[in-house]
């Protein structure tokens, strides 16, 4: 027999409302729930159709080789993947490493200076809450990060405790932090620099020269030093260069730096979620350990998957020509209006529209057509905001999307 019984909570006693960590309160809206709730009152035009812009998620068709291998390996389903992967994947990321950046072979010791990532997202997050000390004289700990940024960023370093300190990255300083600016105070109290290049939202390439400077500030001052490298294969004219290398020709090992990479930009592999962490062995040592308690581990059929792509260069030329030949629409398109300029990485546009919320807005409402304000990719702690101005478009479809795209926001914001 089944009783049905429903309880009223506020007719209990002693029920007490749950405490949540109240850190949260120092976080906004993720960007895409703030855009979600810009738009949601508004419709889009009849008879137009939708073209989603807003989004970094590649269309590109994922290499055939992805779900081939998926199917090879589906006997070790049943199979709980180790916590730093298999050594076929930390062998075929050390070696892709070596062959990307020009490193000597055996430089990147497989079983100490790489992890295993489901994406680089939860590695970015959890980043902060191992290299985030109580310092012993009793100041807050500062993260550093550009400004705009990818929100992961912040909310790594608000829920680590640490202070959260945006450097504005605007057309002036080059879209990346200005190095030179920074106060020997603060970085004496520094426990973490994210940094992106190329850089997300705007597309620039942080010269080997800046990285080294990034790194001697890391090691001169004892702080870890996290570079976002998701984008690297995502090139017009010249390869990024990369953190590993930089490290490398300074000649003291890997120490105080870590890179994370990941498959969704360079093999159009976004629900793969199969990434990477890589340098200073001593900090992946006390990772792996955090990273056991609580950290997703990916199967071993898409680690098993992800082997083959990061040992396969093909399919990666043919998404960059892709890529190069949308910029051109773009350029066609663009060229002399609203700040345009051709990105060196990456796939974001980053245009300057007066008021990116206001043109964001516009767009949906006119023509159906969504994409990023730039403002809800900064903290909203700098005066004026960095991102306010702008608008992030993302070349993500095929050609003749874009095109149409690109078409309606020209005729509708200029």
């Amino acid at each position: 027999m089944w009783i049905s019984v429903n309880l009223t909570f506020d007719l209990l006693p002693n029920v007490t409302a749950p405490m949540w960590n109240p850190r949260l309160a120092d976080l906004s809206e993720f960007p895409f729930r703030r855009l979600a709730g810009l738009l949601a009152p508004v419709a889009p035009p009849q008879g137009l159709g939708i073209l989603d812009l807003g989004i970094g998620e590649p269309k590109h068709r994922p290499p055939s080789i992805l779900a081939e291998t998926v199917a090879a390996e589906a006997g070790s389903w049943n199979l709980y993947p180790p916590p730093n992967g298999t050594p076929a994947f930390r062998e075929a990321v050390a070696r892709w490493c070596e062959r990307r950046f020009d490193l000597p072979p055996g430089t990147l010791e497989p079983e100490r200076m790489v992890l295993p990532l489901a994406g680089t997202k939860e590695g970015l997050y959890m980043l902060a809450a191992l290299a985030v000390a109580p310092r012993a004289d009793g100041r807050r700990p500062a993260v550093l990060m550009p400004s705009p940024l990818y929100a992961v960023y912040l909310g790594a370093a608000v829920m680590a405790g640490a202070e959260a300190v945006p450097l504005a990255a605007t057309a002036e300083n080059g879209f990346l932090p200005d190095l030179d600016a920074l106060e020997p105070d603060l970085l004496d109290r520094t426990a973490l620099f994210y940094l992106c290049s190329p850089a997300n939202p705007q597309g620039v390439v942080a010269s080997g020269a800046y990285l080294a400077k990034a790194l001697g500030l890391a090691r001169r001052h004892g702080f870890l030093l996290a570079l976002d490298e998701c984008y690297s294969e995502i090139w017009d004219e010249a390869p990024p260069t990369g953190g590993l290398a930089v490290a490398h020709a300074a000649g003291k090992g890997f120490g105080g730096l870590v890179v994370l990479n990941s498959l969704s930009k360079r093999s159009s592999a976004a629900g793969l979620r199969s990434g990477f962490v890589a340098g200073d062995p001593d900090f992946l040592a006390a990772f792996i350990k955090l990273r056991a308690y609580a950290a997703p581990v990916q199967p071993l059929p898409l680690m098993a998957a992800a082997v083959a792509l990061w040992n396969d260069e093909a399919h990666v030329e043919a998404s960059r020509d892709r890529y190069r030949r949308k910029i051109d629409l773009a350029e066609r398109r663009l060229a002399g209006r609203l700040g345009f300029y051709r990105p060196p990485g990456g796939f974001f546009l980053w245009l300057d529209v007066g008021d990116g919320e206001a043109a964001a807005l516009r767009l949906w409402r006119e023509a159906g057509v969504r994409v990023l304000p730039g403002g809800y990719l900064t903290p909203g702690t700098h005066e004026p905001d960095p991102g306010e101005r702008y608008v992030r478009v993302a070349l993500v479809h095929d050609g003749a999307v874009v095109d149409e795209a690109l078409s309606r926001l020209v005729s509708t914001l200029c």
